[in-house]
């Protein structure tokens, strides 16, 4: 992961188990181990875990600061996702990029892999930066 003072988690992603490997101007990378929490009655992942997957690598891909200290905030508008694939336990990878936008709205487009590499799910969305967030000097931690 690039070098950044902010905490680009929250605490509802370290209940999932997730963290961020990756993160840089544009793109997010995040991982979870998933367990037999994370696991619907079928025995597959449940599709909320890899959205929310997908939701936190594709907003954070927009929201990336390198200035210690400082910060950028976004919110989701709208995030569609589909799923291609069963996701087992094990190591899953979502990827998130920006595509387009502005200062203030971006789209990113992304997915997420399973241990084998396998596409599992992928989504693309419209993110908004909040106010002072729409430069990449952020506003104050």
């Amino acid at each position: 992961m690039s070098e950044s003072s902010q905490s680009p988690l929250m605490g509802y992603h370290e209940l999932l188990g997730l963290r961020v490997v990756e993160w840089s101007e544009g793109v997010a990378v995040v991982e979870l181990v998933a367990d037999e929490r994370h696991l619907n009655r079928s025995g597959i992942v449940h599709g909320g875990v890899l959205t929310s997957m997908l939701d936190s690598a594709l907003s954070l891909a927009g929201l990336y600061c390198e200035l210690p200290g400082r910060v950028r905030r976004g919110m989701t508008l709208s995030l569609t996702t589909t799923f291609v694939g069963p996701a087992g336990p094990g190591l899953l990878r979502a990827t998130g990029r920006v595509r387009g936008g502005g200062r203030k709205v971006y789209m990113a487009s992304g997915e997420v892999t399973g241990r084998g590499g396998e596409l599992v799910a992928m989504a693309e969305g419209a993110f908004r930066r909040r106010a002072g967030s729409e430069s990449p000097e952020g506003v104050p931690e």
